[in-house]
């Protein structure tokens, strides 16, 4: 089965990232990838940016509209998520983990696994661990940034 795995290492704690990956609507902000989280191919999100298990989020990038319905939460530690519709892929399954640094900063680990469908998913395992270190990455700056300079 392909799979990628990923890691980031944000300044930030591990509040303001966890903060940034449970908000379905901060995704589009800090990730290069995202253009909208289209709110009538979602439910159950949260109006205060505190999404549950088994809310789903649709995110569009160009004209591909995907979702991702959340499957485990554990508080500042582990967000995971599976496919809810995805043209290019099957029982895609992802988990995204944080550790903190003993800097006071926060190890971002984001895994997935998945089947290719007939047709564009060939690519997937080239091109889909390049865009989930691009993702991790950028969750890591924006998070650096939305927290500020660190406490001396």
């Amino acid at each position: 089965m392909p799979h990628y795995r990923v890691r980031s290492t944000t300044s930030a704690p591990v509040s303001t990232v966890w903060g940034l990956l449970i908000d379905g609507h901060s995704w589009p902000r800090w990730s290069s990838g995202l253009d909208e989280l289209v709110e009538e191919r979602s439910s159950g999100l949260d109006s205060r940016g505190n999404d549950g298990i088994g809310a789903v989020r649709a995110f569009r990038t160009g004209r591909v509209v995907t979702g991702e319905r959340l499957t485990e939460l554990v508080q500042d530690r582990l967000l995971a998520y599976e496919d809810a519709f995805n043209f290019a892929m099957k029982d895609y399954r992802a988990v995204v983990e944080l550790q903190p640094t003993p800097t006071g900063g926060t190890t971002i680990t984001w895994r997935g696994t998945w089947r290719m469908r007939p047709g564009i998913g060939w690519i997937m395992p080239f091109f889909l661990p390049r865009v989930m270190q691009r993702m991790a990455d950028d969750l890591a700056d924006y998070a650096a940034t939305a927290a500020g300079p660190p406490n001396p």
